[in-house]
C-alpha cells in the first residue's frame, strides 16, 4: 500500500545520512556532523512531529536517506516521512496479523530497518524479509526466510553491505529453534548463502550451507541429543560489516533451553552460542569466532551491538571490535584474528573471577552453575548488564557511551525438562519458581562513558529503574544524544556528561536517536512511544491508550511545540459482585507471567507497550476476553492469538487480572500507586 512518492536526490556529504541500524560504517552510531555543538545546542527546538497511528511496540530505530526518514513500527508497518514538515510520504503494511501465528508472541514487532541502493529493507515476525522501493513504497520483493510453524520470527533489523542484505531471526526462548543467518541479493531477493549457528542432527548429514565445515567443528563441542531442543544460538539482533576485511560479524544468542545440563548433558562449549562469528561477506564461509560464554546457561547472549573502529593499543594502531554483551564484561577483540585484546567488567557481576587474557576464556565461579540443586543469586540478571539499547563510539573523545543495567536474579535447576527458571516471582522458558534466597537490591541503570583503550569508566549518569536508559548516538559536535523511559530526550557533553539540553516528549524515548543533514541543515529525530518492558522501576507509568506515539524532529532554531498532553486518568475497573477464587487466580498468575507479562507488564502493570489490563473493560467480560485471547479478534493490532488456552485457563487468567485490579484500587486508595496521567509539557 503506497501513496505519495518521496523526494529524490542523494546527498554527497560524508555523514549526511543515517542509513542503518548502527548509523554508518563501523556501526559506531557516530555522526561527523557538527553544526549542532556544545556552544549552541541550547537553541535546538522542535521542528516537526508526525503522529503514528499504528499500535504495538514503538521500540524501533529509524533510518534516513536523502532527506526522508523511514521507520517500521508495530508489526513492521513501514513509514516514509518528510521530517522537515512531519508529512507522511507513504506507508506499507505487510499485514503480519493476517498471516502470523504464535510468532507474534515475541512481542517486539520490528526493532529497525535498513536503506541501500534505492530500497528499504525490513523483517517481519512471520519470517519475511521485505524490500520496498524507497521513493514509492511499492513492494520490490519478499522472501520467506523461515518455515511456517518452525517457531522462528524476525524482530531485528536487516544489515546491508555491497549488493547483499542479511537477516537472522529469534524464537529460541519460545520454541526448539536452531539458529541461522541468511544473505540475499538486494536486487532480486534470491538467497546467496546461509550460515547455521549451531549444529543440527548428525544423522541428517551436512546442510549444504556455507556453514557445513564450521558445523562439523562445532558438533564436537556438544553432548547428548541437543538437536531435539533446537540448540538456539539465534542471531536475533546485531551484525556488523567490515569493509577492511570484507567480513560480516554475527552476534549470536543463548542456548535452548537455557540450562546447559539439559540441552548438552556432560558440558562442552556448545559452539556457536553466545559468540561473535566472523564469516566471509561474499560466501558466508567461517573465518573465526570468539565465544564470550562457553557452555552458557544464564541467557548471557552476545547478540548485542558490535562497534568497529581503530584504537592505539600498546603503541600501535589495532583494528578492533567492541562489544558489551549481557554478561557485564566489555570486550576489545582484534578484528583480523578474533583474538581477545582485553576484557573488564563494566557492571557488577559474580559469575566469573575474570577473563583469562591468554585463552580468552572466562574464569567461572563454580557456584554460578548451581551445583547439587543449590540456588545461586546471579549478577547480572538474564536481562543483562547491557540490553538492546545501542551504545555509540566517538573517535574524537575515544569514549563509548553505554546504557548499562544493574540487577540480579536467582537460578536453580528446575524439576522438569523444560529448562531454566528464575525464582523471584517470574517464570521464563521453564519450571517452578522458589523464593529468592536473599532480598534483591533495587534495580537501577546508568549511562556510562567508557574508555575502551584503558578499559576504565570515565563518567556515569545514574538513574532509578533497570530500563531507564535508551540507545545513544554521538556526534562530532562532542554531543551524546539519548532518550529515557521517563519521556526526556537529552543531549549531554560527550567529554564530561554535563546535561546541555532536555525535551519532555510525553512518552518514553528509549528508541535510537539519529542525526542527518537536509539542505545544509542538521536535524535530529527520535521516536517517542518506545516500548517499556515493565512498569517496575519506571517513574512515569505510560498509558498505552492515552500517550502519543510520534516521530519528533529537532534542529537549531526549531519553534514548534507539542500539543498539551492527554491527562485523562483511566481508572482501575472492578465488578464488586464478582467472586474471585484465590487458587484459580494463582494459576492465572503463573500463566500471566509465562504468556502476558512481556507485553502487558510484570504483575499486570503495563509500561506502555500494550494496554494496562486492570484498566481494560475486556477482562470484565468472559466472552470478550475469550474473543481476544482465544479467537484472535485483535491480531491486526498486534495482539497474538492463544488458541491452545482452555476455558478454565482463560478464566484463571481473567480472575488474576480482576484480582490485580482490586489490589491496585486498594493501593491507590492508600496513596501507594501512581495514577496514569501525562507529564507536564515541559519544553
Amino acid at each position: 500500500m503506497a501513496t505519495q512518492a518521496a523526494p529524490s536526490g542523494r546527498q554527497q556529504i560524508a555523514g549526511a545520512d543515517w542509513p542503518g541500524y548502527g548509523g554508518g560504517e563501523g556501526d559506531t552510531r557516530y555522526s561527523p556532523l557538527a553544526q549542532i555543538r556544545q556552544d549552541n545546542v541550547a537553541s535546538v527546538g522542535l521542528v516537526s512531529q508526525y503522529d503514528i497511528d499504528v499500535g504495538g511496540s514503538g521500540l524501533t530505530a529509524a533510518v534516513e536517506h536523502g532527506g526522508v526518514v523511514y521507520f517500521a513500527i508495530g508489526q513492521a508497518v513501514v513509514h516514509a516521512v518528510d521530517p522537515l514538515t512531519g508529512t507522511l510520504l507513504w506507508k506499507y503494511d505487510p499485514e503480519v496479523g493476517a498471516v502470523a501465528g504464535p510468532e507474534m508472541r515475541g512481542a517486539w514487532g520490528s526493532r529497525g530497518m535498513a536503506y541501500a541502493n534505492g530500497r528499504v529493507f525490513v523483517g517481519t515476525s512471520d519470517g519475511r524479509l521485505i524490500a520496498l522501493d524507497a521513493k514509492t513504497g511499492k513492494l520490490a520483493w519478499s522472501a520467506k526466510t523461515t518455515e511456517k510453524g518452525d517457531g522462528r520470527y524476525i524482530s531485528g533489523a536487516p544489515w546491508v553491505f555491497k549488493d547483499k542484505v542479511v537477516i537472522g531471526h529469534g524464537g529460541a526462548d519460545f520454541a526448539p529453534v536452531r539458529g541461522y543467518v541468511t544473505a540475499y541479493d538486494q536486487k532480486t531477493g534470491k538467497q546467496v548463502w546461509r550460515f547455521y549457528t549451531v549444529p543440527g542432527n548428525p544423522a541428517k548429514g551436512p546442510d549444504g550451507a556455507a556453514s557445513d565445515g564450521a558445523m562439523a567443528m562445532a558438533a564436537k563441542t556438544w553432548k547428548g541429543e541437543w538437536w531435539k531442543y533446537g540448540g538456539g544460538g539465534t542471531a536475533w539482533n546485531a551484525f556488523s560489516y567490515d569493509p577492511k576485511y570484507n567480513r560480516l560479524y554475527i552476534g549470536t544468542g543463548n542456548g535452548t533451553p537455557w540450562n546447559q545440563k539439559i540441552r548438552s548433558p556432560g558440558g562442552g562449549d556448545n559452539l556457536f552460542v553466545c559468540s561473535i562469528v566472523a564469516v566471509d561477506a561474499d560466501t558466508g564461509k567461517y573465518i573465526w569466532h570468539y565465544q564470550v560464554n562457553p557452555g552458557e546457561t544464564w541467557d548471557y547472549n552476545a547478540a548485542h551491538d558490535m562497534v568497529l573502529t581503530d584504537l592505539m593499543i600498546g603503541g600501535r594502531k589495532r583494528s578492533v571490535l567492541l562489544q558489551a554483551p549481557k554478561n557485564g564484561f566489555f570486550y576489545v577483540i582484534d578484528r583480523e584474528t578474533g583474538k581477545l585484546i582485553s576484557a573488564e567488567t563494566f557492571a557488577p557481576q559474580n559469575w566469573a573471577q575474570g577473563i583469562d587474557k591468554t585463552t580468552g576464556r572466562p574464569i567461572e565461579n563454580p557456584e554460578a552453575r548451581f551445583p547439587n540443586g543449590q540456588v545461586f543469586t546471579l549478577f547480572p540478571s538474564p536481562y543483562g548488564a547491557h540490553g538492546t539499547p545501542g551504545m555509540s563510539f566517538n573517535p574524537e573523545t575515544g569514549l563509548v557511551y553505554l546504557p548499562a543495567m544493574f540487577a540480579g536474579r536467582a537460578y536453580v535447576d528446575p524439576p522438569s525438562i523444560n529448562g531454566m527458571t528464575f525464582v523471584d516471582g517470574e517464570r521464563f522458558n521453564t519450571g517452578i519458581g522458589i523464593p529468592p534466597p536473599v532480598k534483591m537490591p533495587p534495580t537501577s541503570s546508568a549511562l556510562l562513558a567508557w574508555n575502551p583503550t584503558t578499559q576504565r569508566e570515565i563518567w556515569r549518569i545514574p538513574a532509578a529503574g533497570m530500563f531507564a536508559q535508551g540507545a545513544t548516538a554521538t556526534t562530532a559536535g562532542k554531543l551524546v544524544l539519548q532518550g529515557h523511559d521517563d519521556g526526556r530526550f537529552t543531549i549531554r557533553a560527550a567529554d564530561s556528561g554535563k546535561l546541555l539540553w532536555s525535551f519532555q516528549a510525553q512518552a518514553s524515548t528509549t528508541p535510537q536517536p539519529i542525526t542527518y543533514l537536509v539542505k545544509g541543515r542538521q536535524y535530529i529525530s527520535i521516536i517517542a512511544g518506545g516500548r517499556v518492558i515493565s512498569a517496575r522501576g519506571v517513574e512515569q507509568e505510560w498509558n498505552y491508550r492515552t500517550q502519543r506515539m510520534q516521530l519528533l524532529t529537532f534542529a537549531l532554531g526549531g519553534k514548534s511545540k507539542l500539543p498539551p498532553p492527554n491527562t485523562t486518568v483511566m481508572p482501575y475497573l472492578d465488578d464488586p459482585a464478582l467472586k474471585i477464587d484465590t487458587a484459580t487466580a494463582a494459576r492465572g498468575a503463573t500463566d500471566f507471567a509465562d504468556r502476558c507479562a512481556s507485553c502487558h507488564g510484570g504483575a499486570a502493570r503495563s509500561g506502555g507497550a500494550a494496554p494496562d489490563l486492570p484498566r481494560s473493560s475486556i477482562p470484565m467480560d468472559a466472552d470478550a476476553f475469550k474473543a481476544v485471547l482465544h479467537d484472535g479478534v485483535l491480531t491486526s493490532r498486534g495482539m497474538p492469538r492463544f488458541a491452545e488456552l482452555s476455558d478454565a485457563e482463560l478464566e484463571a487468567l481473567r480472575l488474576y487480572i480482576r484480582q490485580r485490579a482490586r489490589e491496585l484500587i486498594a493501593e491507590q486508595a492508600k496513596g501507594t500507586v501512581k495514577t496514569q496521567k501525562g507529564p507536564d509539557n515541559g519544553q
